[in-house]
């Protein structure tokens, strides 16, 4: 039997009237890959972020090669060889990569060695092929490209344990399965990893020990290979709600598409960066009401561009771009695009009007607004006047849906709709998408998971080397289109 590398024993943490972790057990052997699962507010991250030193247990007691641990702070979580990738980026924009990489280390104010610095971003994107340029600046960088620095910011501090929370959710499939390949590399030297993920199928496939959280406790823990997908999905949210949301599944799958005129369409659309690099070349499209347009592309590819200036977010610099009135656009980086996390929800639903706002604001009504779309999309908050940043990400996610959708805007543009969601919630959000389609609206929708867009799509437009090329929605076809082979 592996020994405990780290283990969390009756861990317990409240804040406020909320419970967030309720007696947790948490154990993590030596040289695995563990997987952490559960709905979105169940406790996977908390439980993560007292592990790494960010948040102090209520009770209970976290324990380190057989010893009883206490972090004062994350400095001495990384001293102890431990780190952690948030879901959320913790990055300065207007730093280069390489000194990103280099912040908070052990001597830094006794001086900057950019050289070194860059070398060793280049040495470690070689050696797990999160390539990046040491000299780009954050706030330039795309959100894929984001997340990967982050990843290798925790690598730079040569982990023993490393927690990753949600790390393939801005990822390309391709991407992803590079990360996965070397996450399981790294365990064979020896080295231990958490997985906080909602891909339940491949988690399973991937890791050694899978451990279920459920609001707050945890209800199952045991090897991955001898534990059952349906036995995971059914203990993340019960066997009676499971079933439900399959039914649910097939379902909507057979609801057919309303059909109708066009909404908005673009007709010889260019778009080139502040560099002069074209990124959207010659786009012509359309998206007619009641339907669903997937979106695929690799990174890079032109899919961020069209999807922007579908969202009347960019203007393109050549050809037409005819859009509605009301369009609702749901960014993949919520915190950075959507959200401010230091506001209430009453005053980020109130930004969804802010461009035409004018005079004093009628609080009580976008209260009774928020409280609304809460409840339609089930928000889980103790309030509306809770703060956007003490929401779990998943919770995050929907509440800035559900603002876009209120007031059912003629087109709806969606980047990563489930982006950090558990499997309910994901059906969820699919199910809304569904639901807004049959209503009527327009639209667009892309996701770096091809099987979850395929699944809603009506018809494709695949994205390559800035060019659209329509496709029907089939596997096949969309995986050659997404390689320029037509």
């Amino acid at each position: 039997m592996t020994a405990a590398a780290f283990a969390l024993r009756g861990i317990t943490k409240q804040f406020g009237r909320t419970i967030a972790l309720d007696s947790a057990q948490f154990e993590l052997r030596q040289g695995t890959l563990h997987a952490l699962l559960g709905e979105n507010g169940a406790g996977k991250t908390t439980l993560m972020r007292l592990a790494f030193g960010m948040l102090r247990p209520d009770a209970g007691t976290m324990e380190m090669d057989g010893t009883v641990r206490r972090w004062r702070s994350s400095a001495d979580a990384i001293a102890a060889g431990i780190g952690m990738v948030h879901q959320h980026f913790l990055l300065v924009p207007a730093m280069t990569v390489a000194e990103n990489v280099s912040l908070g280390e052990r001597g830094l104010f006794r001086g900057f060695d950019a050289r070194a610095a860059a070398e060793r971003v280049r040495k470690i994107g070689a050696e797990t092929g999160l390539v990046l340029d040491p000299a780009s600046r954050v706030a330039d960088l795309p959100v894929g490209a984001q997340q990967r620095l982050e990843i290798v910011k925790a690598l730079a501090r040569d982990v023993k344990i490393l927690i990753l929370d949600e790390p393939t959710a801005v990822l390309s499939p391709a991407e992803s399965q590079e990360l996965y390949a070397w996450l399981r590399s790294f365990v064979a030297r020896g080295r231990t990893v958490v997985l906080i993920t909602h891909k339940v199928r491949e988690a399973l496939a991937l890791a050694d020990d899978v451990t279920v959280l459920r609001r707050g406790r945890t209800v199952l823990s045991g090897s991955a290979a001898a534990l059952g997908e349906s036995a995971v999905i059914d203990a993340m949210v019960g066997a009676t709600m499971a079933s439900g949301t399959r039914e649910r599944e097939v379902a909507h799958a057979r609801t057919p598409a309303a059909g109708g005129g066009a909404v908005a369409s673009l007709d010889g659309v260019s778009v080139t960066d502040e560099r002069g690099v074209p990124r959207l070349r010659d786009a012509t499209m359309d998206v007619r009401a009641g339907e669903i347009v997937g979106v695929a592309g690799v990174e890079g590819s032109g899919q961020r561009e069209l999807l922007r200036v579908l969202g009347g977010r960019t203007v393109p610099n050549g050809g037409t771009a005819r859009l509605p009135a009301r369009i609702g656009f749901v960014p993949e980086d919520r915190l950075r695009d959507a959200l401010i996390p230091a506001m209430t929800l009453v005053e980020n639903f109130a930004l969804k009007d802010s461009g035409e706002s004018r005079g004093s604001m009628p609080w009580r009504a976008y209260e009774s607004r928020t409280r609304t779309a809460m409840a339609a999309h089930d928000v889980r908050a103790s309030g509306a006047d809770s703060t956007a940043g003490a929401l779990s990400g998943g919770n995050q996610q929907k509440f800035v849906l559900g603002r876009e959708l209120e007031g059912s805007p003629e087109l709806l543009v969606v980047e990563n709709p489930t982006r950090g969601l558990d499997i309910r919630a994901a059906a969820h959000v699919l199910d809304e998408l569904r639901a807004a389609r049959a209503s009527g609206v327009a639209i667009v929708a892309y996701s770096s998971d091809l099987d979850e867009v395929l699944a809603i799509a009506d018809r494709m437009l695949v994205c390559f080397d800035g060019h659209i090329t329509p496709a029907a929605a089939d596997a096949a076809i969309v995986a050659r289109a997404l390689v320029g082979l037509e």
